[in-house]
């Protein structure tokens, strides 16, 4: 357990090594099984999710993004919210906030960036992306429960971040409220807090009846099949769902697109080339369709993806996968990292080569940054385009360099894996 806390890319590489495709981990009752196969993943994901139980997730979990979550849930109340959130994240609205990336990236990268003077990269990425999901659920982009809002969130995210603070999430004896300065205390009411604004927000909107094009307003006007909409508690829970998970994620992506961009600077020459032929100012929407920038996103999301395993699967009957017979009960961990390195499907896998997502394509069960079957990340398209967006408007406006380019990797970071916290960056030039 502590390696896995510690150094989850070794805890994984070595029982990998030492047991293959499939491993069950521990003598716990129900077994935990470890599936890093392509077939057995392709399966798993084909599988009916009448077979699984996917909610859950444990109690960190259950308190950080509320019990009536998205991610949380099963079966056809799953299935509800999924239709209920799905439309804010495709077509015309997932273009929509095409421009709100690009003029975010700038003004935070202006306002934060000195030529001369080194920069944590994360601090950047995280206030770029959280900007962006704020002004994209709420329409809003200032007053004092947004201020609030934008601390609290860092602040309840960063008090379960470092490795030793994870531990709270693996070890339940350690969830003891003791107080507001005991680690298990501040979490809870770090998130009460954060609970009381949203709720607020969501009483304000519902009382004034103004109806906008962000994310809260469709949600509020939103109705399921039966014509009903959402609860104040599912909403609040889906929204921070949204907040946690839509800009913590990808704001580790970008710091890792960031690093490897910066550290083999053969990538940086054809980036930049592939950006210049597009002309002064180019649109995003021709940045978002550029062959070799979304390789690299790509790339960055298979080397070191930032959640080791995709969405716990429970058996609720037993299922023969490959030529196994797995009992009822059994844990299901598909396992996006083994996955992608195998060097059956990524020769060299611990090179970092953008090119080999140009000479071919990846299977769903075999490229799963977003996981895979009924439970692929609603957010994926988002995920993707902002990617794509902030690298590209980092470039056409520095000229950045590595502080200390030296090879790194990831460490934990609560329930996902990131570049250290300490990865800097300095401004050499301004180009804009």
């Amino acid at each position: 357990m502590m390696k896995l806390i510690a150094r989850p890319l070794e805890y994984l590489e070595d029982y990998g090594q030492r047991y293959g495709d499939m491993f069950r981990v521990g003598n716990s009752r129900p077994p935990v099984v470890y599936v890093s196969n392509p077939k057995a993943i392709q399966e798993i994901f084909a599988t009916s999710p009448d077979c699984f139980q996917t909610g859950g997730g444990g109690k960190v979990l259950q308190l950080l993004l509320g019990e009536q979550s998205v991610v949380l849930l099963d079966g056809d109340r799953h299935q509800r919210q999924r239709k209920l959130l799905m439309p804010p994240f495709h077509g015309d609205r997932l273009r929509a906030y095409s421009q709100l990336i690009c003029d975010t990236t700038q003004h935070v990268t202006t306002a934060q960036w000195q030529t001369g003077k080194p920069f944590r990269v994360r601090l950047t990425m995280q206030e770029i992306t959280l900007r962006v999901i704020l002004k994209a659920v709420f329409g809003i982009s200032e007053g004092e429960r947004y201020d609030q809002l934008r601390v609290l969130l860092s602040s309840l995210l960063d008090s379960i971040g470092s490795p030793l603070s994870a531990s709270l999430i693996f070890f339940g004896a350690l969830q003891q409220d003791w107080g507001a300065w005991s680690p298990w205390g501040r979490f809870l009411r770090l998130k009460q807090r954060v609970d009381r604004l949203l709720l607020d927000e969501i009483h304000d909107r519902q009382t004034s009846q103004v109806v906008g094009d962000d994310i809260l307003s469709l949600l509020l006007s939103a109705r399921d099949e039966a014509g009903q909409p959402m609860t104040d508690l599912e909403l609040r829970d889906e929204l921070v769902t949204l907040l946690l998970a839509g800009h913590e994620t990808t704001a580790s992506a970008l710091s890792w697109a960031l690093y490897w961009v910066h550290y083999l600077p053969e990538i940086q020459e054809k980036l930049r080339s592939e950006l210049a032929n597009l002309g002064p100012q180019p649109q995003p929407s021709a940045l978002a369709r550029l062959p070799y920038l979304t390789a690299v996103c790509q790339e960055t999301l298979r080397i070191y993806p930032v959640t080791l395993t995709t969405g716990v699967r429970v058996l609720k009957a037993p299922m023969a996968i490959l030529n196994y017979n797995i009992e009822a009960g059994t844990v299901l961990f598909p396992c996006t990292y083994l996955l992608h390195h195998r060097d059956d499907l990524y020769p060299d896998s611990k090179q970092f080569q953008p090119e080999r997502f140009l000479e071919r394509s990846f299977a769903a069960h075999e490229f799963i940054p977003f996981g895979g079957g009924h439970r692929y990340c609603i957010g994926a398209a988002m995920a993707m385009l902002e990617m794509k967006l902030v690298l590209a408007t980092v470039l056409l406006n520095w000229q950045l360099s590595l502080v200390n380019p030296r090879s790194i990797r990831p460490v934990r970071r609560g329930l996902t894996v990131a570049p250290p916290a300490n990865l800097q960056l300095i401004a050499i030039s301004s180009l804009h």
